[in-house]
């Protein structure tokens, strides 16, 4: 492990005084795995006040002294440093009531979330891993220091951590952490919606995201309780192979790792268990799930807080992702016309999603990927598909003495005649379709 200069030069500085430090926590779990940390992090022997005393003169910022945290702005980036502690309980079951700060480094890593997280490590003196959290590194277990419903219960926002850093590693839960997450998962209605969003945001954007889902749905359900149903809901369907809760799964997993439409991949069919029902030859049927399924995402993207952009984003692609995009470039045009790119492209990807989820048809994603060609055919062709594409403004229909709504209403109307192939995309051509549509009128 090589530290940045600024972070060794601050440990350096911190061991001059005569005060133990060590790089701690993720930087020494990811260079074990070898993979670049992110950020370095310090703990030390000192207090925060001696912390100041050491730092004198340079910028320090006081980012949680009361817990014995300060951060130092170095030349390779900010170092947190915290003081070694022992924490008192967490009545709030987030922040320790109280901290007492202790001079032995092995005290402090005792009171760190999972053994992977809980190691030191020094220039000269090597590693500290008193829970043995390099053998759990290299077997690929989570494991809780210690007492895991203890820790839990301090903290149970670290039960969704442990699903979140099982969907990014692939690592597995051992036994007795997985038990004390089931036992403590009623915490998780403690902690602040924020936190919970931030978790669930990554947690999804995993690459082992559907082991990890499939494997702790009972806890992700407990901050998602909208989604319940889901695991126990069959489709008896000849277009499904999976339930609804491994089939939104796959799904899943088969869009980019990006929070909205990871999401809603999720979400999409949450609605189907509240508009099941099953006809006389025992098939099943979802008859207007996608508006209900939007009901429920709404009741999520508001609860956790997400931004108006992301939660408009949600909602969109849960209601639409049943409707055909189009086979055809006029009608790849219209679907442009009405969403923009960007939209059609994000719910192109969880009709993909979709498609490959249901596990029956594979003609299905043929026939979505022959969309996403003719799409890119469009766009190449510079087709026009928008107003801001015409070859005609606001101005040129004011020109011709049209006012108000009627402005719009014959942009609209020559915009849909372009995409229906009446009439190309040429300043005259519109003007005369214009001036003849509103003789039509006289």
């Amino acid at each position: 492990m090589t530290l940045p200069a600024g972070v060794l030069r601050a440990l350096q500085k911190l061991e001059a005084r005569g005060y133990e430090a060590w790089a701690v926590g993720g930087c020494v779990r990811d260079s074990l795995r070898g993979r670049r940390p992110h950020d370095y992090d310090l703990c030390t022997a000192a207090s925060p006040a001696e912390m100041r005393e050491v730092f004198a003169g340079e910028r320090v910022l006081d980012t949680g002294a009361k817990h014995g945290t300060l951060t130092v702005l170095t030349d390779s980036g900010p170092v947190e440093i915290t003081a070694f502690r022992i924490e008192g309980a967490y009545s709030d079951g987030r922040r320790p009531d109280e901290v007492r700060f202790v001079r032995e480094v092995t005290a402090d890593l005792a009171r760190r979330d999972f053994t992977v997280n809980a190691m030191a490590w020094h220039p000269e003196r090597g590693l500290c891993d008193p829970f043995g959290g390099q053998a759990d590194l290299k077997n690929g277990l989570l494991r809780a220091v210690g007492d895991p419903d203890a820790r839990f219960a301090e903290d149970a926002l670290r039960i969704l951590r442990a699903v979140r850093f099982a969907a990014k590693t692939g690592f597995t839960v051992q036994r007795d952490t997985a038990h004390a997450m089931r036992r403590q998962r009623h915490r998780l209605n403690q902690i602040a919606h924020e936190r919970v969003r931030e978790e669930l945001t990554r947690l999804l954007c995993g690459r082992f995201v559907c082991r990890a889902l499939m494997a702790f749905s009972d806890v992700l359900i407990e901050v998602l309780p909208e989604l319940a149903p889901m695991p126990g809901c069959a489709q008896q369907n000849p277009h499904h192979l999976y339930n609804v809760w491994e089939h939104s799964v796959l799904a899943v997993g088969q869009v980019p790792a990006e929070p909205v439409l990871r999401l809603s991949a999720l979400l999409h069919d949450c609605g189907k268990p509240a508009c099941k029902t099953v006809d006389e030859n025992g098939v099943g049927h979802f008859y207007g799930h996608p508006a209900v399924s939007r009901v429920l995402a709404e009741q999520i993207v508001r609860r956790l807080r997400f931004s108006k952009d992301e939660a408009e984003s949600v909602l969109f692609l849960v209601e639409h992702h049943d409707r055909p995009l189009g086979d055809s470039d006029k009608l790849i045009r219209r679907r442009l016309a009405q969403i923009g790119e960007k939209r059609f492209r994000e719910l192109l990807m969880i009709k993909k999603g979709d498609a490959v989820g249901q596990g029956t048809h594979p003609e299905d994603v043929a026939a979505l990927l022959e969309t996403e060609r003719l799409l890119e055919n469009v766009l190449a062709a510079e087709a026009c598909f928008s107003l801001r594409q015409l070859a005609v403004k606001g101005n040129d229909m004011i020109a011709l003495g049209l006012a108000g709504p009627a402005v719009g209403d014959m942009l609209d109307a020559l915009l849909g005649a372009v995409i229906d192939g009446f009439v190309p995309n040429e300043r005259n051509a519109l003007l005369f379709w214009a001036r003849d549509r509103m003789e039509e009128r006289l």
